[in-house]
């Protein structure tokens, strides 16, 4: 309870609120599966990839080690961000082309972080990671149509998930201050 009292003097609950409904409005975007959905989704990538570069750009100022690293993978982020912004049509299907490759590699990472932990849910971990992988090889086989459907979806159920999150947040917080 403490930090959710320290939170609430950082951030006002209804900044949640807003952002919450921000991402109900974005899935219903998204999920409208038609060329606004399309370019919704290389927009919220090239936001992504602007957030990574200044991600890096922090680290490369805090760190000694690597620093030229994360500088040139924070200036590449900018370019990632400036393509998806001018260009969002054709950076939605360059993440349709490897996303068969990134269902694998975040399906590897969730089975083995499952299987590390050991907690009371790993064996939802490693049946969620398992489900990843499959997906990925599925998708790997699969036409343009189909992936762009499942990227689709992805990004819509996640910007569903993401905005009932920060209105429970928002929600909880308030009733914290009161």
């Amino acid at each position: 309870m403490a930090q959710v009292k320290a939170r609430t003097q950082a951030m006002p609950w209804w900044l949640f609120l807003i952002t919450g409904i921000a991402w109900l409005l974005i899935a219903m975007v998204v999920l409208r599966f038609n060329i606004s959905s399309i370019t919704t989704v290389g927009i919220l990538l090239g936001a992504l990839f602007l957030a990574a570069a200044i991600n890096e750009f922090f680290i490369s100022s805090v760190v000694d080690s690597w620093r030229w690293a994360h500088i040139i993978l924070g200036v590449l982020f900018v370019f990632g961000s400036l393509w998806g912004f001018f260009q969002p049509k054709e950076a939605f299907w360059a993440l349709a082309s490897v996303l068969g490759l990134l269902l694998v590699l975040q399906g590897s990472m969730t089975l083995i972080s499952s299987v590390m932990a050991k907690g009371p849910m790993w064996g939802l971990g490693m049946t969620v990671g398992i489900l990843e992988i499959l997906l990925g090889f599925w998708a790997s086989q699969q036409y343009y149509p189909a992936r762009a459907t499942l990227i689709l979806i992805w990004v819509g159920l996640m910007a569903v998930f993401r905005g009932v999150g920060e209105i429970v947040l928002a929600f909880e917080l308030r009733k914290a201050e009161g």
